[in-house]
Parts: structure tokens; sequence; C-alpha cells
């Protein structure tokens, strides 16, 4: 009788659970990778060149079909865009692998090569819209990680630096900052119970959530865990829970949009987790402007943690954005936000040498690269701050010693 069957089953589920496990363990695999795959030598080119269709490029990536993710969080599944690096990972998977037992050499070779590409497929993640529309291809003095970037001067509206910044893509959990604008000024009772119901349950990308169905909290416990921690379930509770339902809410959203003047932005709900939530760089600065003036926003999304009573539990949150805990850094609001189509994305009020400053990084590919972009624009402000006051000092000196 043959017994060849069940090896060949067990050396399957070695390797797939391999492959799994090497999935949440890959980033930095992937880091290296990529940096070892970055190309030799990148073509500056302009904007218009990024994009040769302009704006129709992006949304030709944005018509296709969103598909199902198993992604646990918005804010935390590995990113995986370099090619090299899924084979390398995968290769990795394939060599902790036990070889198939009482096989042939070409069978096992076989068998290997099947499993080499179950193994890919585990750990491939689809492109982000800015990728497919060729932004990733952009280049910037800063070699910032983000395909869009714009840095403007809250004060005098001058713009410091921009890269890509007309380009209309997923903004993710960046919705949320809409949603908590709309919420704050429409002074609906903030100790008012709000709980969570099977629609506030995530069926577009499948994310968990510690706030389960029949969760009861205060709209201001779901708005500080919205901006704060990203809170899908919350937020999509807020929005449902506004006067006239969800529906009302999002074309609340939408008008609020064409007031402040975001002609590039479109919502369909109140998460983030729809890649058909979409602006601009743009768009996202008009918003980080109004937003930071709210003293609740300011408040909730720049606050290190929360604790929240749900039942006979305490549930500790902390931000998704680890620079508000830095005492180098003075940030008046920020917000982070991820799904693939999107990449990670960040928008920031900050103050860096004397200046506020409105940072908005879209479609970063690494899981902490858009924090690194925002470091190095803050060193790249403060050397140039530095720089232009030793000129004036010298200039000054001159003047007086003529």
């Amino acid at each position: 009788m043959c017994r060849r069957p069940p090896t060949a089953l067990r050396s399957l589920v070695q390797i797939l659970t391999v492959a799994l496990l090497g999935s949440a363990l890959s980033s930095p695999l992937v880091l290296a990778a990529e940096r070892k795959d970055a190309p030799a030598k990148k073509a500056k080119v302009s904007v218009a060149a990024a994009t040769p269709q302009g704006k129709s490029v992006v949304k030709a990536a944005s018509s296709q079909p969103a598909r199902k993710s198993v992604a646990k969080t918005t804010e935390r599944a590995p990113v995986v865009v370099s090619r090299n690096a899924r084979g390398a990972a995968a290769n990795k998977m394939v060599a902790l692998a036990p070889p198939p037992k009482g096989r042939g050499k070409a069978a096992q070779r076989a068998a290997l090569a099947a499993a080499a590409a179950t193994a890919a497929t585990v750990v491939a993640a689809k492109p982000s819209f800015g990728e497919l529309a060729g932004l990733h291809h952009a280049t910037d003095p800063l070699e910032l990680k983000s395909s869009v970037a714009l840095v403007i001067d809250q004060d005098t509206q001058e713009v410091l630096l921009r890269k890509n910044e007309q380009a209309i893509l997923p903004i993710a959990s960046l919705t949320k900052l809409m949603t908590g604008l709309l919420i704050s000024e429409a002074r609906l009772p903030m100790h008012e119970p709000i709980t969570i119901t099977q629609e506030d349950v995530d069926t577009e990308k499948g994310s968990r959530s510690r706030l389960s169905v029949g969760t009861t909290l205060t709209r201001q416990e779901m708005l500080h865990l919205a901006l704060m921690s990203s809170e899908n379930r919350a937020a999509n509770a807020l929005g449902r829970t506004y006067p006239g339902g969800l529906g009302t809410f999002v074309a609340k959203m939408n008008a609020k949009a064409r007031q402040l003047g975001m002609a590039d932005t479109r919502y369909v709900e109140p998460t983030g987790l729809s890649s058909n939530n979409q602006s601009s760089a743009r768009d996202l600065a008009m918003l980080v402007n109004v937003a930071s003036r709210d003293p609740l926003l300011r408040e909730f999304s720049t606050s290190p943690g929360h604790e929240v009573a749900v039942g006979q539990r305490t549930l500790q949150y902390n931000n998704t954005n680890r620079l508000v805990k830095n005492p180098d850094w003075d940030t008046g609001l920020q917000k982070t936000g991820y799904i693939a189509e999107a990449g990670r994305c960040l928008v920031m009020q900050t103050k860096v040498a004397g200046r506020k400053l409105i940072m908005v990084f879209l479609d970063s590919a690494g899981k902490y690269s858009r924090l690194g972009d925002a470091e190095r624009v803050r060193n790249w402000v403060e050397a140039r701050q530095h720089s232009l006051h030793s000129a004036a000092n010298r200039t000054q000196l001159q003047a007086l010693n003529r």
C-alpha cells in the first residue's frame, strides 16, 4: 500500500505554516532586499513627467474593483512592494521547510517549485495606486520614501517642499480627520452613549477591533479612539449615529470638502477602509490647516495613550504615531493611515525652527518610512533656517563694519 500521500501532506502543511509565519516576520528582510534592489541611477523628473497623464493615471488605478484583504488592522499590515524581496522571502521559507520524502529527485524539485510559488503568494501584497501610476519613480532633494509629499508654512502659506502634490490617491485613515472635524463642529452631546453594532464591523478589509459588537462608549471616547488609535468601528459608529444617519454624514463630509476648496477630494465612508476615499496632498494640507485650529482634534489626535472601560475590562489604546511621544517634536495635530491601495500615509501640523509647518506624506512603502520622511524634512528645515540666520547675521555684521 502506498504511504507517500500522508508524507507529502505533512510536508505541504509544514511549508504553508512556515510561509504564513514568514509573512508576519518579513519586514526586516523586505527592507534589506528593497535597499539592495534600489536602482543604481534615478533620473530626476518633474511632477508632470512623473505622471504623464496627470490625474487620469491615478484614477484609472482607482477604478479597479477592490479586492478583499486579510490584514488584521489598517495600521500594522506588512507592505511588500519589491519583487526581489518577495522572491528572497519565498526562497527563505522554502529553504526552512523539509523536503518531501519518499520521492524521486524530479518529483522533489517539482514539489519545491510549487511550494515556492505558494510561499510567494502568501508574502506578496498588491501594489499601491501610487506605485501603479509610476509615482515611485519621482525623485526629490531629500530622497523621501513617500511618493507624494507637501510641506507648507502654515502662517505664510509658503511651499517649502513639493512632490507629486497634485496626484489623487486613496488616503486610508486620514479620512478620520474629516470625520472628527464634522463631529466636533456638530456640537453633538459628547457624553451620549454609542453602542457598536454589526453595521460597524469591517467587511471591506476584514480588519479586527477590540470594540466588539455591543460595546458602549460615549461619543467623546469614540472620537478619541478614532483619531488617536485609528479605531475603525468607532469612526463608523460616529458617522452612523450622526443625525440623519451614515448617508447624511458622508454627504456632509463631501460638502465640507467643497466648502474648504478641496476639489480633488471624495469620501464614500467615514473610516478610510475604502480605496474610493481619495484626495491630494494639496487638499489634505487645507484640511490640516482647518482641523489644527480645533482644540478637541488637537488634543485627541496627539494623545499618547488612553484607557477605556469596557464592561469589567480596561482597554489600553496607544497612538499610531510614535512621534507624539518624542520630546523633540512639537506636534499640534497628526493622523496616520494605511491600506494596501494607499500605502503608509501621514499628515502633521508641527513647529520646526520656530515655524508652524503642515506636512503631508502619502504612499510611503515602508512601515516606518513616513516617520523617517518627517524626520528628514525636520532636519532639512532646521539646517535651512540656521543657514538663513547665519547669512543674515553676516550681512548685519558687514553693515556695522562699514
